[in-house]
């Protein structure tokens, strides 16, 4: 979370890079990474091309307010000088959703069996260990047997699936698994689109949007597009938990195919004088420029 487009740029140049412990990010094409905040321009939405993926949209009867934001804003993106590009669709988006819901699609194997070498290999490094904690099978144990831990109300069911693979991420299994998840997100998502459509970026709204860029391991930023209305019908979670309501915030996400591209162009949305009305459209939400806009970047 950052106040402005540029305190967000100064973030991303110090959280991006290679980790030494993390074998996902030796393959970025630099040894460090650029300082993002020579990319900031105020007139980038002049001539880029936005891509919509009417195909990935979920059309509920919560989330009309989302998406009537979403559609002004995209409205005014196009007054300011964007190319907007309709039905930017995921090729691969009916396969992707099928993947998503079948008991063991290949996203969850990736999941599950990195998650079964990627915490061992953390526990193994603690200079402090106390109850020996050595595996995610001694983390389940653990759990189940601790009081404060309130098993079974709060169960251990992400665990026991991938304890319940048999294997890891060595295996050739997780590999093809892997390959299999991440065209979700590259070339028939995320990366197919942007290129068959010739796109800077693409966007959505956050809840219909981090999916399948996650299966690439590319880049989204987010950014506030308003909030629920006032009068919104309260919508809580199986534990009680607000997930819809009178004004929660409402977002609207990027995906590109490199993080500087964003702070490329996403200043002129947020910070030109000229274009701040985009925040303001919704309910009373009033933006003002400098650094009074929150962003956050995901990576």
């Amino acid at each position: 979370m950052a106040r402005s487009v540029r305190d967000a740029s100064y973030i991303l140049s110090i959280i991006a890079g290679k980790d030494s412990y993390d074998n996902y990010t030796l393959a970025q094409p630099w040894d460090s990474p650029p300082d993002y905040t020579q990319y900031l321009n105020f007139s980038s939405l002049r001539g880029a091309r936005i891509g919509i993926p009417r195909n990935g949209l979920s059309q509920t009867s919560t989330n009309k307010p989302v998406i009537d934001a979403f559609e002004a804003a995209i409205k005014i993106m196009e007054n300011a000088g964007a190319t907007i590009v309709e039905n930017a669709n995921f090729s691969a988006w009916d396969e992707y959703v099928a993947d998503e819901n079948a008991p063991l699609g290949n996203s969850t194997i990736v999941l599950d069996a990195d998650f079964v070498s990627d915490l061992a290999n953390y526990l193994s490094q603690l200079t402090s260990n106390p109850n020996n904690i050595k595996s995610l099978a001694d983390e389940a144990n653990f759990t189940h047997h601790f009081a404060l831990e309130d098993y079974p109300d709060r169960d251990t069911g992400v665990w026991d699936q991938s304890l319940s693979l048999g294997y890891n991420n060595s295996d050739s299994r997780f590999w093809k698994a892997y390959q299999y998840s991440s065209y979700f997100g590259g070339e028939g998502g995320v990366l197919g689109a942007l290129k068959t459509y010739n796109l800077d970026a693409l966007i959505l709204p956050t809840d219909d949007s981090p999916g399948l860029p996650a299966r690439a391991g590319l880049p989204i930023v987010t950014v506030p597009l308003g909030f629920y209305p006032s009068n919104t019908t309260v919508v809580k979670s199986q534990r009680g938990l607000v997930e819809v309501g009178p004004n929660v915030p409402l977002v609207i996400l990027f995906c590109f195919t490199a993080p500087f591209i964003a702070s490329w162009f996403l200043p002129s949305i947020l910070q030109d004088s000229d274009k701040r009305q985009i925040w303001d459209f919704i309910h009373g939400c009033k933006v003002v420029r400098g650094n009074s806009h929150w962003t956050c970047v995901c990576i």
